[in-house]
């Protein structure tokens, strides 16, 4: 029964990240590789700070940033340089190779196995095993990944972000800065991407 539990803990988890490449590759319409690199940076960045005795949640959070600067530098290559958007990630993720192992000391794995995460820290606060806690996990942050891109697409900046990944050309006739909203989407998409690699990296107990 954990087994079963875990595994569709472990697949919300990944859910999240479908989310993020949905966003950029069919509502932006934008072919970014920057996710290949986003990734393992959001597990980077959320296992070193754990180690180093941070919150899990903070360290989740400075993984989503993370994510969403590595989306803003593909935008900014893509829409300011002029560089194609794939090129433009594959620069970005080739880039996050290097600074991933600097993130993590210089170390190619980062185990967790005695420290405190988000999953493990919930199983001891309520007395339930690591694949009920993980299942608790998953479905709160991908609900609430749901809510948040559900409300955001409702807003005129996600109308206009939509709109530009439907027809860039229509959009700039209608006054919409088809640029800033590619920067925003890549974010948002990398963000989501990052969310999940720093998840996982609770979850497995491990960055590598």
């Amino acid at each position: 029964m954990d087994l079963a539990i875990s595994t569709g803990a472990q697949g919300l988890m990944w859910a999240i990240l479908s989310l993020g490449v949905f966003l950029s590759f069919r509502i932006l319409d934008v072919p970014d590789m920057t996710c290949e690199g986003s990734f393992p940076l959001g597990g980077a960045i959320a296992a070193t700070m754990v180690v180093a005795g941070v919150s899990p949640w903070l360290a989740i959070v400075a993984a989503v940033i993370g994510g969403m600067v590595a989306g803003a530098v593909t935008g900014i290559l893509y829409t300011k340089l002029k560089i194609p958007a794939i090129l433009a990630g594959i620069l970005t993720q080739i880039s996050l190779w290097s600074i991933n192992l600097r993130i993590m000391g210089g170390k190619s794995n980062l185990p967790l196995l005695k420290v405190k995460t988000l999953i493990s820290g919930l199983a001891a606060s309520f007395g339930m095993t690591q694949a009920q806690a993980s299942m608790i996990v998953g479905i709160v942050l991908a609900v609430a990944a749901i809510l948040f891109l559900y409300w955001f697409f409702g807003t005129e900046r996600g109308c206009s972000l939509r709109a530009t990944g439907a027809n860039q050309s229509m959009a700039r006739a209608q006054g919409i800065n088809t640029n800033t909203n590619i920067v925003l989407g890549l974010m948002l998409s990398n963000g989501l991407v990052a969310l999940c690699g720093g998840m996982l990296s609770q979850y497995q107990n491990f960055a590598d």
